[in-house]
């Protein structure tokens, strides 16, 4: 622990990996703190259920990955290591409900092919509004993938993204885009779309992003996610993920970073000078001059910082966290087989109608009761990878992202939440979920071998990043995103600490695999000074 390091970066989720990656490839010395007994975060997979079925614990599909940043700097490297995804050039994705008025199933699905996709939606003027709303956003591709990329609250970053625009000629119809980014998803497609496709396929899609279907933002993100699966698929990692963070580790022990697990961060440790000195960890002092926090900005700023900026700590015990998540697992006796066998080969189904009965599933779970119909994420990873499975049976990861981490009522009525999370509500709450999928693919109870249930509660205490079982880092809202992402006072990734840095969910650009947050700063502490910025580093005393 006497050997001095540039770098120090506390947990080890996708934007710890990314960013020690890249800044070990630039020659810096690095050091990664993980309390846990592994790497990843909620990177995992394991066989949670049966021998033989391969689970991805926590998070499963990388499209945001692939088309960012950091894998365009990292992939290489990481393929050489094993990596290797199973993607799609067929269907996608797919929405499946019921309608009443009609007494059958209403089932949207997206190809890879945006034309395809486009053809089958029923109103005569969807499958052009469709195709025109990829269109907006590529015209204006430059500006919203710029802004995920940079500091917003850098003014020269800022001005650079918009002289783009200038050059591309994108600010004719600048406003209206606005307009339409900040739209909630609901009325985004109710302003674009005379029928249900769009609305069914993508909204359920906005709880990825930490976002519901009446909250502002859905106007960019529910185009953002359209396209990124139109372009990009949804890959899995072959094999499971953790075989991407096996990658990861290799890449960064063969580039001499120092990774100590089971090691708990106690303090961030500032000199004299009010600059950082290193971490107190629970298996002594690592020096650094600098440190990245991949923590909650509770953890932040009333836990690891003693002394932390003027009205931080207040600020971020008021942050506010999204609603828990729910992970069941189940090995299957053979693939699901839906009423539509066209669902059979798509690997990500939503049981949603869109906007209702997600919304009402969200609210439910914004006043703290069990949804009584929610929106079920139906994983079929393995129509992409069939390693996950023995020959013949299958995994199935469901996922529950309308879910309170402390219940005080069932909406449905049926449930008992008086004991909280306990082995009988699990079980029941299992029966819903399954309820709700039977009615699409009857006979799936039937062929569970085993099941595995994380509730709220179990990820929080998995990673204490999922503050009140909030995986993705916070709720994602407007009032604590983009320019404020945590909060007004600590936005954007340097803090007001010399050689602190905060990257994680829980700021710029958010919750996702992109690994954006730990590209965008391990880019800035590699670049080359400007003469502006030596001069000014020239005139600052030294803290030595």
């Amino acid at each position: 622990m006497d050997h001095p390091l540039d770098v120090a970066i506390i947990g080890s989720g996708i934007n710890s990996l990314v960013a020690a990656a890249e800044l070990a490839l630039a020659g810096k010395r690095v050091c990664i703190i993980e309390r846990s007994d592994r790497l990843g975060g909620f990177i995992q997979s394991a066989e949670r259920t049966l021998p033989g079925f391969i689970h991805d614990t926590f998070s499963s599909w990388h499209p945001l990955f692939v088309s960012g940043g950091a894998y365009s700097a990292l992939g290489e490297e990481l393929h050489r290591r094993g990596l290797e995804y199973c993607n799609t050039s067929g269907p996608v994705t797919a929405s499946v409900a019921a309608d009443p008025a009609i007494g059958a199933h209403r089932v949207v699905i997206a190809h890879r092919d945006p034309a395809e996709t486009a053809a089958a939606f029923k109103e005569p003027r969807d499958g052009a509004a469709y195709l025109a709303m990829l269109d907006d956003l590529g015209r204006n591709a430059g500006t919203v993938f710029g802004a995920f990329g940079a500091e917003l609250r850098s003014f020269g970053e800022v001005a650079k993204i918009a002289f783009g625009a200038v050059g591309r000629g994108r600010f004719s119809g600048t406003e209206a885009f606005v307009r339409d980014s900040v739209m909630s998803g609901r009325n985004y497609t109710r302003s674009r779309f005379d029928g249900w496709e769009a609305d069914q396929l993508w909204s359920p899609w906005l709880l990825h992003a930490g976002l519901g279907p009446d909250q502002a933002t859905g106007g960019v993100m529910l185009p953002v996610m359209a396209m990124s699966m139109h372009s990009f698929g949804l890959p899995v990692v072959k094999g499971g993920a953790s075989q991407f963070v096996a990658a990861f580790e290799s890449l960064l022990r063969d580039n001499g970073v120092r990774i100590m697990l089971g090691a708990e961060a106690d303090e961030i440790l500032v000199d004299s000078f009010g600059a950082v000195a290193g971490v107190q960890t629970s298996q002594g002092v690592v020096t650094a001059d600098t440190v990245l926090a991949n923590v909650s900005p509770q953890a932040l700023y009333t836990q690891l910082l003693r002394q932390p900026p003027a009205g931080t700590a207040e600020a971020a015990e008021r942050y506010q966290n999204g609603r828990g998540a729910m992970q069941i697992h189940l090995a299957l006796d053979r693939p699901v087989e839906w009423l539509d066998p066209r669902l059979n080969s798509v690997p990500l189904v939503h049981i949603s109608n869109g906007s209702d009965s997600t919304g009402i599933a969200c609210a439910q779970a914004e006043a703290d009761l069990l949804p009584s119909e929610p929106t079920v994420v139906v994983g079929q990873q393995c129509v992409l990878d069939p390693s996950r499975a023995p020959e013949g049976k299958a995994t199935l990861w469901l996922q529950l992202q309308e879910v309170p981490f402390s219940p005080v009522g069932d909406a449905a009525g049926q449930l008992s939440v008086a004991e909280g999370w306990t082995h009988e509500l699990k079980q029941g709450y299992l029966e819903r979920v399954l309820d709700r999928l039977e009615q699409f693919a009857p006979g799936t109870r039937a062929t569970v071998l085993a099941s595995d249930i994380l509730t709220p509660t179990d990820l929080s205490s998995a990673n204490p990043n999922a503050v009140n079982g909030d995986p993705y880092g916070g709720s994602a809202e407007l009032f604590q995103n983009l320019l404020w992402r945590p909060f007004p006072s600590a936005a954007g990734h340097r803090a007001a600490v010399q050689g602190l840095w905060h990257i994680g969910a829980s700021t710029h650009p958010g919750p996702g695999l992109s690994g954006g947050s730990g590209h965008l700063v391990a880019q800035k502490l590699t670049a080359k000074p400007s003469r502006f910025s030596r001069i000014q580093s020239a005139l600052k005393p030294s803290k030595r």
